[in-house]
């Protein structure tokens, strides 16, 4: 019979944490906030505990390995962001470089510089 008492939500009887859980949803935070340096570190280590997982799941609790890959996806998230953010901002830099006399912004830019 079971106890009544029992709490269902805790983990209390499934395992260990794997070890860098908790690193690897924070460095997958991180790596949408701030950059994806954070990322590319949080996908290394989430790599080498799923495999620690997946060699023997019953040691380990699953809500550890939920954090894995939650953090994970925020890591594969934050990369992708901050490349999509990269590739915007070399299209400005060329987009003004090519066609920025049309506009006279290199004009404008030119004029701002101190004359010798």
């Amino acid at each position: 019979m079971s106890d009544p008492h029992q709490d269902y939500l805790s983990n209390s009887n499934s395992g260990n944490q794997l070890p860098n859980a908790t690193a690897t949803l924070v460095l997958g935070i991180l790596s949408i906030v701030v950059c994806f340096i954070c990322g590319i570190i949080a996908l290394v280590i989430s790599n080498k505990d799923m495999a620690m997982y997946r060699a023997n799941p019953e040691l380990y609790s699953v809500s550890s390995y939920n954090n894995i890959k939650a953090g994970r996806i925020c890591s594969i998230i934050g990369i992708i962001l901050q490349l999509l953010g990269i590739i915007v901002y070399i299209i400005f830099i060329v987009f003004f470089h090519f066609y920025g006399r049309k506009f006279k912004i290199t004009a404008f830019i030119n004029s701002l510089k101190p004359t010798p």
